[in-house]
């Protein structure tokens, strides 16, 4: 199979499915209206209510919800062959990820920017607003956890790619200001300005490198994992225009730039896909992930397909920057497919890696030893990044290997083979760094949202002393993890809680068309919401079973099974509010509710 086909292939059926799909979710179940005023314009404070304009909250939006999903679920899950993950990539994005995405964004703009779990108290019950929040708070801890090891990972020892991430900070902070302050409106001039200063920073990398800045920029995990709590805390407490906003629009330049590259590579050298279609681990036992294929490539892949913790930016920051409702259908529905795209360039840039090579980075040598595969080009690849590559899992390093081996087939690039590996080491942690920020920040509203019903002014979001108190709190629980956990640990957790709460999300969508006298639309939430619950459900029920109590891991299979509770009783509250409202028939519902 040649990597071209599928970039081919999927840039026709994605195209597609946003012109047709995209709009029929658009126009008919959801009736996007320009005319009303949403909550960034009618609640404008400055801080977290900002009318932004359409492109940098499409920035914004897609840097916060492509974070490590799309990166290093589809490699891990290369395990089990190609088309797995090609499949669910493509399908379930489209049927599945980008309605959820916009269904739950369009329920969060009509309600005044609140968060999920506000949502669901609103428009199933009180018990269901309960439990979601319970299952956000747990999922958000978890999330960020697992995104900083990856990045901690990625870092340590890294004076470059420490250099260059950091200094995207400052390079925010003053596009933050250039557009509030000095140049107010001029978001091209901004955008060149920034783009230039971060591509800049990227190419000083190997000067500091080897530079006597080095020392100043190579930390160990701790260090790091001290940082990025730190800097979770200050993207969570300060001003969303000076320092998350532009970050992460910046950084989309260079995510989607990457991406572009990437593809261009793919079109040029035409790699081939030496990993099979299926390979011998579909039915479980594998190195990499033990389970079968069913249910555990669903909750594997992810975000590169379905992300219940999208929910959280699409009822977090993202409602509360859009200036009319048509631009939730591009910032939605758009961004989950452009998602889906950098996936399934993942996934080439993984397979066009040898088998054998592949699976003894991503599983520990004695677990690659019992496999009885030799290596082929892997001692060449390692001697070109000037680095030993093997037995390093977690999919970062396979990809950036892919990646680099790609680029390095150009002709004229094979000498900078290095250079490739540590830049795309660097951009996949700039590409998950704005997860952090804006994760860290959802937290935060959700903690004010929460500890406003024991102490009313933590509901203040212009309270200094509730925004610092909560914006600690969520930036430290995860912090915490982080030095105590890995990504061994936390990434099959996160797994089954991302997708447990993205069922939970379809079925408050589904509520909220009923409410609206969409019923007859409802089939668009409810099919992908009940094969999300049943595949979650098992592979949860699996990991427990079959993983966390046979290893006495008493912590995991509790979380997880709370977790799996908190879900079915949100399922079974929406079912009955469902019959509930089914009986009222459409011309009956009130305005306010219809609005």
């Amino acid at each position: 199979m040649n990597g071209l086909y599928l970039v081919i292939i999927a840039a026709l059926w994605l195209t597609l499915a946003y012109r047709i799909y995209g709009s029929f979710i658009a126009a008919k179940v959801l009736s996007l209206d320009r005319s009303r005023t949403t909550p960034a314009i009618s609640h404008n404070d400055g801080r977290d209510y900002v009318p932004t304009n359409k492109w940098i909250t499409f920035g914004h939006h897609f840097a916060a919800i492509a974070g490590a999903g799309p990166l290093v679920g589809p490699v891990l899950a290369a395990q089990f062959g190609y088309l797995p993950g090609t499949l669910w990539i493509l399908i379930g994005a489209v049927m599945a990820g980008a309605v959820h995405d916009m269904v739950i964004l369009f329920a969060s703009v009509r309600h005044d920017g609140l968060s999920v779990a506000e949502i669901a108290k609103k428009e199933v019950s009180n018990l269901s607003g309960f439990c979601t929040s319970i299952a956000v708070l747990f999922l958000l801890v978890i999330t960020m956890a697992g995104m900083a090891v990856v990045v901690a990972n990625a870092l340590f020892n890294s004076p470059w790619g420490t250099f260059t991430v950091a200094a995207t900070i400052p390079i925010a902070l003053f596009i933050g200001v250039y557009l509030r302050w000095l140049r107010p409106g001029k978001i091209q001039e901004a955008s060149v300005i920034g783009v230039v200063l971060v591509l800049a920073s990227v190419f000083a990398g190997p000067w500091v490198q080897n530079s006597f800045l080095a020392p100043y920029f190579t930390f160990d995990i701790t260090q790091l994992s001290l940082m990025l709590a730190f800097y979770g805390f200050c993207a969570a407490a300060l001003p969303v225009w000076l320092l998350l906003a532009p970050r992460d629009y910046l950084s989309t330049y260079m995510k989607i730039g990457t991406i572009a590259a990437l593809t261009i590579g793919i079109v040029l050298v035409r790699p081939e896909i030496h990993m099979p279609a299926f390979s011998q681990f579909i039915h479980g036992g594998g190195p990499v992930i033990g389970g079968p294929v069913w249910p555990f490539v669903f909750i594997t892949v992810a975000c590169g397909a379905l992300s219940g913790f999208h929910s959280l930016i699409s009822t977090g920051t993202t409602p509360k920057m859009i200036t009319n409702e048509k631009e939730i259908l591009p910032i939605g529905f758009g961004a989950m497919l452009v998602e889906s795209f950098v996936s399934l360039m993942a996934l080439i840039a993984a397979t066009s890696l040898q088998p054998a090579d592949y699976f003894a980075i991503n599983a520990t040598p004695a677990a690659f030893a019992k496999l009885g595969m030799v290596v082929e080009e892997l001692p060449y690849l390692s001697q070109l990044v000037g680095e030993d590559i093997a037995g390093r899992p977690g999919g970062a390093v396979s990809l950036a290997v892919g990646m680099a081996h790609i680029f390095s087939k150009i002709p004229g690039m094979e000498a900078l083979m290095s250079f490739w590996y540590h830049f795309c080491i660097m951009f996949e942690a700039l590409f998950i760094l704005t997860i952090i920020d804006a994760g860290t920040r959802v937290g935060r509203y959700l903690l004010q949202e929460m500890g406003g019903v024991i102490y009313k002014p933590l509901k203040n979001t212009h309270w200094w002393p509730g925004i610092i108190f909560t914006s600690a709190l969520i930036s430290g629980a995860w912090g915490y993890l982080v030095l105590q956990g890995s990504i061994a640990t936390i990434w099959p957790l996160f797994g089954v809680c991302n997708q447990l709460l993205g069922t939970l999300t379809l079925a408050i969508g589904t509520t909220l068309l009923f409410r609206m006298g969409k019923g007859r639309y409802a089939w668009t939430t409810v099919a992908p919401m009940i094969f999300l619950a049943v595949t979650t459900l098992t592979a949860g029920y699996m990991n427990i079973v079959n993983t966390y109590l046979p290893a006495q891991n008493y912590l995991l299979a509790s979380v997880s099974g709370l977790i799996i509770v908190l879900v079915i009783v949100v399922l079974i509250d929406s079912i009955r509010r469902w019959f509930e409202l089914s009986r009222t028939v459409a011309g009956d519902v009130p305005d306010a509710v219809q609005n």
